[in-house]
């Protein structure tokens, strides 16, 4: 062989080895899709000053894909995996374990084998080593996939790490792993295995530091799980592990296990369990200045990264070496301040009843026609209440604001006062008042219980709609988007009508004064929820009575009934309006199709998670409405929906006389009945306009999104997007500059989508501090019995029925006499109210939409009751008393 071949070949084996292998040190975390989340986030710890890693190499992605390409038949079973309906587990059971025996039955080529041996060669091929799956959905902002994929520690010799290596591309496809990327709605063909081998370590103590606490969030306290050995035994679960929490530089709470075992390597390989000496067993596996001084290190990391950190660690010699950090995935994000001082925020979700995340478009939307400044994490919005608790009198104010329509919130708020200086005490800020030396203002006059009033904010909220409309049809590209930020400024000064502000309060007020005043003289709970019954301009309400009519038109046509049953809502946010044309051909399908339309042009602008102006609304995929229609014409008679708001009517006036009489009859009553007479008269004339301005909200909302998606649809036609959707993962602001430039950030949409999609694993906290820590606030109630699941009672009464769990409204199938369990309940939710019997959610407060139908209707209603989606099983049967705010599993 010449020097020429020779060298020749010497850089093809060199091309081929670094093809194929890649040391620690010459990657970082950019390098995910050739070396894997673990490899990469490896890779970048490795270059932190300060910060040791022991030594390895990454064996790449590239021959994950040569072994797989030697065997296309895997190839072909992961296909099939990938097209498997969601729910077909045992299919995706038995071709994940085919898989499995398939890649571990594919021989290593040579040059894979070759460049590994050459780099244990380099490190010392006698030594041990962990063999640790690194896949390029593992480790990631979105996903940790923390478990999901197989590590071998300890293994000794060449041909073991081989024979290792294989199986950790196999357990890409562990039941687990399947099933992990199933949930997170990754296709099983995108992702590639790497492997980390790295030189076992062989510690005093090993671990877990997580660099903000794991269960509240709290950015500033890190916590340390550590026991003695190896830590597998301790991720694993097999032992109890000491526990410290570190805060601003000091160990602030510690807990020290009995640690009667602990795993060790063995010299020949592999690792064994062993029992700690009975005199060792209580001591704790770190001191303090080593705890202090590991949350040191991890802070770096963290700052290195730029998030939370997940931290594997091992203590050697009074040094501590990292061996593996990933995000941590269930955080709740903090809003971005301009300013290092703490903040407190108050989740607006919770307030419209949609805790889901929002997407770009839909928050920016919200952001730009609220009243006040709302600011964005993890696809949801908060206020900064900050400084209204900050001063006694408008803390007091906030307090019993918030208090008053979810006790939760104002528990969780109490909370976070209750941290020793976190909020500063401030001076109530000076009133507003005239100039030196002119006449003090009047104070407004009180609102008259005038039903003119009501009639005429609603009057001028169409107009507005309708100019609204009028003005919007000829304009398009950049003068639409200088066009839509004036009709926000109008659609603020419309929702800020002082005048509609007083009567939602006048509403508001007069039903807690009816509580708590008949409470009081009559010993009788939520009196007003009787009182408000079918109470008139309630737009709501009337909607879902609206869709009864549409039942009664549907009902004796037995052609379109039948066609109905088979109809599938769409998936996805595309519009899909075909089944209206498909009616149409059918015997009376004419007459029902006029009955939707109808009932659309009213009411199709609403939807589920409404506030959010990217989600499909009912115009735009009326099949939504089918299911609701169906139990509709089974459940009810003709006729049904006066019926419905006659008898609520007729309760109401009962009530009212029954009220009065028995006021008459105490000490003062005559004075007692003439208060009262006087607020129920109050709170049927305006409590029913509480819903009116969420309607004029949502109306506007869809006039806004179809000229939005004209402009997407040109964008589409001009090859700057491909499809429609894309708009909605750019704010306001970016979709305003792709119609002005026709550039778009490819990459930028995907990031938004792939973080929209991990939003969903979140649970939105009630209250978030700037410190991370999310409080959700507890009733701290002793009056529920044993058992049974707490919540807020909003609609009085007692009912007992069959628990239908229902996630999502297209998915209802509900029987007369059903109880409606869900997460949340928007308006779009009330067609769904005259069906049932009683209703239980996870979020709502007095004065939620979905509470003030439920009184609305007289359904028994208990809302903010924590996990009971979790918690209530579909089918089981409960009890609601929705008097005293509680729910009984029965069966």
């Amino acid at each position: 062989m010449t020097d020429k071949t020779a060298q020749a070949e010497k850089t093809a084996q060199a091309a081929t080895a670094e093809r194929y292998v890649l040391g620690l040190r010459d990657v970082d975390e950019t390098w995910v899709a050739a070396v894997g989340g673990k490899g990469a986030q490896l890779g970048g710890v490795s270059r932190i000053e300060g910060v040791r890693v022991p030594d390895g190499f990454c064996v790449t992605t590239d021959a994950y894909r040569r072994v797989l390409a030697q065997a296309p038949s895997v190839g072909d079973l992961i296909d099939r995996l990938s097209r498997l309906e969601p729910d077909d587990r045992e299919g995706a059971r038995g071709l994940s374990a085919e898989i499995r025996r398939g890649i571990e039955g594919i021989a290593i080529p040579a040059g894979i084998a070759a460049a590994v041996t050459r780099a244990l060669a380099r490190l010392g091929e006698r030594d041990g080593y962990a063999v640790r799956s690194s896949a390029t959905a593992e480790d990631l902002p979105s996903a940790s996939f923390a478990g999901q994929q197989d590590t071998y520690l300890n293994v000794v010799g060449a041909a073991e790490i081989l024979r290792h290596i294989s199986r950790c591309w196999a357990s890409l496809f562990t039941e687990r792993a399947v099933a992990y990327r199933r949930q997170n709605g990754i296709d099983h063909r995108t992702v590639h295995m790497a492997v980390v081998v790295q030189r076992m370590v062989a510690p005093h103590a090993a671990g877990v530091l997580f660099t903000a606490d794991p269960v509240t969030g709290d950015r500033r306290s890190a916590t340390i799980d550590a026991g003695f050995g190896l830590g597998e035994a301790l991720v694993s679960g097999q032992v109890d592990p000491d526990v410290f929490t570190v805060r601003d530089g000091e160990v602030v709470a510690r807990t020290i296990a009995a640690k009667r075992r602990a795993l060790h390597a063995q010299p020949a390989g592999g690792t064994r369990e062993a029992a700690v000496d009975a005199r060792r067993r209580e001591e704790p596996a770190l001191t303090d200045e080593q705890a202090v001084r590991l949350v040191r290190l991890g802070r770096r990391i963290e700052a290195h990264f730029g998030r939370p950190q997940d931290i594997e660690w091992c203590l050697v010699d009074d040094g501590f070496q990292i061996v593996q950090s990933r995000p941590v995935t269930t955080l709740f994000p903090v809003p971005e301040a301009d300013d290092e001082e703490n903040h407190v925020y108050v989740s607006v979700g919770h307030q419209q009843m949609m805790t889901d995340p929002m997407k770009p478009l839909g928050i920016s939307v919200w952001q730009s026609t609220a009243m006040v400044p709302m600011l964005e994490a993890g696809g949801r919005l908060f206020v900064d209440v900050t400084r209204r608790l900050a001063a006694p009198a408008s803390r007091a104010a906030l307090l019993d604001l918030v208090g008053k329509g979810d006790p939760l919130v104002r528990d969780a708020l109490e909370t976070v006062l209750g941290h020793d200086g976190f909020v500063p005490t401030l001076p109530d800020a000076p009133p507003a008042g005239p100039p030196p030396g002119a006449a003090p203002p009047a104070p407004p006059a009180p609102i008259e219980t005038d039903p003119a009033i009501v009639s005429g904010l609603i009057e001028r909220s169409q107009e507005s709609l309708a100019a609204l409309e009028r003005e919007i049809r000829t304009k398009s590209g950049p003068a639409l988007f200088a066009f839509l930020l004036e009709a926000f400024e109008e659609h603020k000064r419309v929702l800020g009508d002082p005048l509609s502000m007083r009567a939602i309060m006048a509403g508001m007020e007069a039903t807690w004064w009816l509580n708590d005043k008949l409470l009081d003289w009559l010993g009788e709970k939520n009196a007003a929820d009787t009182l408000t019954l079918s109470a008139p301009d309630n737009i709501t309400s009337e909607m879902g009575l609206a869709l009864l009519d549409v039942a009664d038109v549907i009902r004796p046509l037995p052609e379109v009934m039948e066609f109905l049953r088979s109809v599938e809502p769409a998936e996805g946010p595309a519009e899909d309006t075909s089944f209206l044309d498909e009616l149409a051909k059918l015997s009376g399908g004419t007459a029902a199709r006029q009955a939707i339309e109808t009932y659309l042009d009213r009411y199709g602008m609403r939807c589920v998670g409404e506030i959010d102006i990217t989600r499909p609304r009912w115009r735009e995929r009326p099949a939504t409405l089918v299911p609701v229609i169906l139990d509709n014409v089974r459940n009810f008679e003709p006729g049904a929906a006066e019926r419905r708001f006659e008898e609520g009517r007729a309760k109401a006036r009962e009530k009212e006389q029954d009220v009065l009489a028995r006021l008459r009859a105490l000490p003062g009553g005559d004075d007692k009945a003439a208060e009262t007479k006087r607020m129920i008269d109050r709170v049927r004339t305006f409590i029913g306009y509480r819903e009116y301005p969420k309607y004029g909200i949502i109306s506007r909302y869809f006039v806004y999104k179809r000229a939005l998606s004209a402009e997407a649809d040109r964008l589409v036609r001009a090859g700057v997007i491909p499809e429609r959707e894309d708009v909605f993962y750019l704010t306001f602001e970016e979709f305003h500059d792709a119609v002005r430039t026709h550039q778009v950030d490819e990459r930028l949409i995907q990031r938004r989508k792939d973080a929209f999609r991990s939003y969903h694993a979140l649970t939105t906290p009630r209250v978030l501090t700037s410190d991370g820590e999310a409080v959700m606030g507890s009733y701290g109630r002793d009056d529920v019995p044993d058992g049974a699941l707490t919540g807020l009672p909003v609609s009085a009464g007692t009912v007992e029925g069959r628990a239908r769990v229902v996630l999502d409204m297209a998915d209802a199938d509900l029987e007369a006499g059903d109880i409606l369990v869900t997460t949340f309940t928007d308006p779009s939710w009330s067609p769904l109210f005259v069906g049932i019997a009683g209703l239980v959610t996870e979020v709502g407060g007095l004065m939620t939409h979905g509470a003030v139908i439920a009184r609305e209707y007289g359904l028994p209603a208990v809302v903010g009751v924590a996990h009971a989606t979790r918690l209530i099983r579909d089918g089981q049967r409960v009890r609601v008393h929705g008097t005293d705010g509680y729910v009984e599993i029965l069966t």
